[in-house]
């Protein structure tokens, strides 16, 4: 593979324009490029989210203070649900709210769900999901006195409507799983599995974190229950910007959720002796909204809407491919082993590869500005993001992992060679 073909397709691709739409796309500080795939962990800021936040501080809060709150702030969460829905999650509005962090949504909706599921005393999840899911999952059946099924899936892979043959029943209260697996980029066959819970006659929940941005979603037309996901990620509002839950409009009245706050009652300046809750998706939230962390989640939100997320999964198909087409040039001769499906329709929009030497390796990136992530044991996480990486920089930075690895194999066969002489010396 070479620069100048991965140069002629980013010149081919319709969406390179809105590359330079993201702030430090152009180079890194010092002057060295800066090559970035981690987008899967944290997206890029948008320089109009820069310019928002900006704005917000300095006439917004400075010059409007607590009037800010009965001028729009009240209703911003759910206003950029209603928009994350439309152009992200295939949600009809009045089913996503922003709300508190993944971990926090996710205990709400699961304690909420399995509270309305009585007489069912299971709860069914992968093994392998991320394990802020399993931690909480966990914790939760303790406090409910249920029972986890965990169901074991392939490590290079994830949950399917098969591995399910056996576990799903009539004790079965709700089913959680990962759109897009955090380690491999399996993605999930979502309506399949959603419709063998329900004729289980259980809920079903989607994290939909590494998935939501990136990957066409219809929550309404595949009857999806309840659904978190953070904004962080492909929806780059932001290091630590809230969560958003859906809870779809026919489930919303039978579930009580467990962190009753002033935000979510039914008249939040009452003040009342007893909480009652607010009808529709208010009540899922709790206290005051983190208003100035999620503003900048809507010019991402606004960019999807424009660009479309078929034509965005489009990109990140052709990217996922041209990664994989220069893993097996370049990476495989060193032993690499590609740890995601190749099959684009089981893919989300991170590569994973594996190696023994891979978090050496990216110690020696990160000091180069080539930005991957490591996940233990052996793996490598390579997130394209479609809207802010370019072939060109999936090129280089596969090519740095070569490198890397060539000096790794290089410095051993040289400390090999060395003690082998030592050792014929000592035999001497």
């Amino acid at each position: 593979m070479t620069l100048e073909r991965a140069r002629a397709l980013d010149a081919a691709d319709p969406l390179a324009p809105r590359r330079a739409l993201f702030a430090g796309t152009e180079s890194a500080t010092d002057g060295r490029d800066l090559v970035y795939l981690d987008g899967n962990s944290l997206g890029r800021p948008l320089t109009a989210s820069i310019e928002r936040v900006t704005r917000f501080l300095t006439e917004e809060w400075a010059g409007r203070l607590i009037r800010g709150w009965d001028e729009r702030w009240m209703e911003l969460p759910l206003r950029i649900g209603d928009d994350l829905g439309a152009a992200a999650l295939g949600a009809a509005p009045g089913q996503v709210a922003i709300g508190d962090s993944t971990s926090v949504l996710l205990y709400k909706l699961v304690r909420a769900a399995v509270a309305a599921r009585p007489g069912r005393d299971e709860i069914v999840a992968d093994s392998r999901d991320f394990p802020t899911d399993r931690y909480i999952l966990a914790g939760i059946a303790r406090e409910c006195g249920l029972s986890m099924r965990w169901v074991d899936t392939d490590p290079d892979a994830g949950l399917t409507p098969q591995s399910l043959d056996g576990v799903l029943g009539e004790r079965t209260a709700l089913v959680v799983a990962s759109a897009v697996s955090y380690r491999s980029g399996f993605l999930a066959d979502v309506p399949a599995i959603t419709d063998r819970a329900h004729d289980a006659g259980a809920l079903v929940l989607w994290d939909l974190c590494h998935s939501a941005g990136v990957v066409p979603t219809r929550l309404d037309g595949w009857g999806v229950d309840l659904a978190v996901g953070c904004t962080y990620k492909y929806l780059n509002g932001g290091p630590g910007s809230p969560a958003y839950a859906y809870v779809r409009s026919g489930l919303q009245e039978e579930l009580t959720q467990p962190i009753q706050g002033w935000m979510g009652g039914a008249d939040i300046f009452e003040m009342g002796p007893a909480y009652a809750p607010a009808t529709g998706i208010r009540r899922m939230l709790s206290g005051t909204p983190a208003i100035t962390s999620m503003l900048a989640m809507q010019d991402m939100i606004a960019l999807i809407a424009d660009v479309g997320i078929d034509a965005i999964r489009a990109k990140s198909v052709a990217l996922t491919e041209f990664a994989l087409e220069e893993i097996d040039a370049v990476l495989a001769p060193f032993g690499v082993r590609v740890a995601t499906p190749r099959d684009a329709d089981r893919r989300g929009s991170h590569v994973t590869v594996a190696h023994p030497d891979f978090r050496a390796v990216v110690g020696r990136l990160w000091e180069r500005d080539v930005l991957p992530d490591f996940r233990a044991p052996d793996g490598l996480r390579i997130g394209l993001s479609p809207l802010s990486t370019s072939f060109e920089e999936t090129h280089r930075g596969i090519a740095a992992i070569a490198a890397a690895l060539r000096e790794i194999q290089e410095t051993r066969d040289t400390q090999e060679t060395r003690e082998s002489r030592e050792t014929q010396g000592a035999n001497r």
